[in-house]
């Protein structure tokens, strides 16, 4: 760890983790993303599991979305971002842990005592399990997303949350592959059986996961830390116009975070609209079966995957708003055909957007989190309840949907792409308009004496100044 105490004491003072010593906080936060890419891939499956069985409209199966998405999200993000301000990462992460095995386990007598007469009350039931489960991952990305932009080199911050996420992609695939195979074949098709098993499995990860958590020892980031990182000092003159310094003004004066906010509550939105009605586009816009539809789904997801892996090796090469740039110009692309093409070649492009998208999550929000220093760890909560817009896109795609049919109800989605380009385009616009990727500046500001920073800040700036 360059420039601070040794990594025995749990603390980063001064500077962040280079090297080996990054290794096992990654693989912790690493854990984490891969918990919440499950219960992802399996939210989307449960919604047109429950149309079959519980006999509720496309309109009605967003609840879950709105659960998950408003609920817990846009409501409980706060909550965290608080709870992290005061007590810390390790202890909002075990709350986030536990919320998440809580809402998990409950799933069990939910679908147990699940009756046809009392269906709709049933499926009330499954969005308030639905609801803690997402108050317990809202806190977990809280955490978990700002402390793997702020435990390294801030140079690298968004190739770092690309392959962080990236594992997020791995289990997210997973989930519509068990469901596929549990809650659409044979006697399971038209039961909820096997629902339990597979929420109670999930509950006993979340317990596991937590125990892990318990008993080890995680590097801690202080706001002092991230206000005084002479690193991040760097990263601000060589990246964001958007507010100079570190975490200068109030919260509510960093417009670079709340533009971010909405590109974040836009994307996120696309991205679940997308998926949440993947199964009813391929069934109803190109005449496959529900379990088809579902495996095309586990390959949409892999693709989205293997996206972000592409996409962290790219972020360490150009610079990140530019790559977006150009994912965000060919999702739009793909987009417009899901709107107007019908049949197999739809499907291909469908899938393919998901490769597109895979990017645009963690590059959001690594750039909305940039330089806010003492502000980071509220900022993180913020751009975390930007996944609020999967709450609010679902219903207005479903009420589409069922008034004018799966195809035309994609342009909801488009929308949120739209918003996503002209935020990437207006901050390289303002940042530089690097195309590949700023390192040298951060590089030596890591190794400069915290007694000369100011010095260094004002050469920087007549170097700016000179080039201008």
């Amino acid at each position: 760890m360059a420039g601070g105490m040794p990594i025995q004491t749990g603390q980063i003072a001064g500077s962040y983790l280079t090297g080996r010593a990054l290794i096992f906080p990654l693989s912790l936060v690493i854990s984490l993303f891969f918990l919440w890419g499950f219960s992802y891939g399996l939210l989307d499956v449960l919604n047109k599991h429950f149309q079959t069985v519980l006999g509720i409209t496309k309109l009605e199966s967003t609840g879950l979305q709105v659960m998950y998405f408003g609920g817990g999200y846009l409501l409980f993000s706060p909550i965290a971002a608080e709870s992290l301000k005061r007590r810390g990462y390790k202890f909002t992460i075990l709350m986030g842990l536990c919320l998440y095995s809580l809402g998990a386990i409950s799933f069990w007598p939910t679908a147990h005592f699940t009756t046809y007469e009392k269906r709709k009350a049933a499926f009330g039931g499954f969005c308030v399990c639905t609801l803690v489960i997402a108050c317990g991952l809202a806190t977990l990305e809280t955490a978990a997303n700002s402390y793997a932009v702020v435990i390294g080199n801030p140079a690298s911050a968004s190739a770092r949350l690309q392959f962080c996420q990236a594992w997020n992609g791995v289990a997210s695939f997973i989930g519509p592959l068990i469901a596929a195979k549990y809650f659409f074949s044979g006697e399971n098709a038209n039961s909820l059986t096997n629902v339990q098993f597979v929420y109670l499995a999930v509950a006993c990860a979340g317990a596991a996961v937590a125990v892990l958590f318990l008993v080890v020892k995680m590097p801690e980031v202080s706001d002092e830390d991230l206000s005084e990182d002479p690193a991040t000092a760097a990263d601000s003159l060589a990246t964001d116009e958007f507010s100079r310094g570190v975490g200068a003004g109030p919260l509510y004066k960093q417009y670079n975070m709340i533009f971010a906010f909405i590109a974040q509550f836009c994307y996120v939105g696309a991205q679940v609209t997308i998926a949440s009605f993947f199964i009813n586009y391929a069934t109803e816009n190109a005449s496959y079966s529900s379990t088809q539809a579902s495996n095309f789904l586990s390959y949409a997801l892999i693709a989205f995957t293997v996206g972000r892996f592409v996409a962290t090796a790219l972020a360490t090469i150009f610079q990140s708003d530019f790559l977006l740039i150009i994912y965000a110009a060919l999702a739009i692309g793909l987009n417009t055909y899901l709107c107007i093409g019908h049949g197999t070649p739809a499907v291909a492009v469908l899938i393919t957007i998901f490769f597109f998208e895979a990017p645009m999550y963690p590059t959001i929000f690594a750039m909305g989190t940039a330089n806010l220093g003492r502000h980071t760890r509220r900022g993180a909560g913020i751009l975390v309840m930007g996944v609020s817009g999967g709450a609010i896109f679902p219903p207005i795609q479903g009420a589409i949907a069922d008034s004018a049919g799966i195809r035309i109800s994609y342009i909801v989605p488009l929308c949120g792409f739209v918003y996503v380009l002209g935020y990437v385009v207006t901050h390289w616009l303002r940042n530089g308009r690097h195309v590949l990727c700023v390192k040298e500046v951060v590089a030596v500001m890591a190794d400069t004496p915290r007694k000369s920073v100011d010095q260094s800040v004002e050469r920087l700036e007549d170097v700016s100044l000179q080039k201008e």
